[in-house]
């Protein structure tokens, strides 16, 4: 009776661990990453932030009113920021 019992056991663990390998994700072969694979961007918040201070800024020239007095100064500031990250990029040393 224990030898059918332990013999139950052995076979349920063994089946177990069985079907944990089976469902376990595989490893990418490395014959399936194509070898041109390009790099990831550097700094795309840095190059995002870029995109949208461009677009504020061509908003608010263009722009029917002058936001309360404020729009060439939020020009200039504008110009500024995107100076200063442009900077930012050319000094990048990653």
């Amino acid at each position: 009776m224990k030898t059918r019992i332990a013999s139950l056991l052995a076979l349920a663990s063994l089946i177990l661990a069985f079907a944990f390998i089976a469902t376990a994700p595989a490893a990418p072969h490395k014959a399936n990453v194509p070898a041109t694979a390009t790099p990831a961007e550097p700094h795309p918040q840095i190059r995002e932030a870029l995109g949208a201070l461009r677009r504020a800024k061509e908003h608010m020239e263009h722009a029917a009113h002058d936001f309360g007095g404020h729009r060439v100064e939020a020009i200039e500031a504008t110009n500024q920021a995107i100076k200063q990250l442009e900077i930012c990029l050319k000094y990048d040393k990653d």
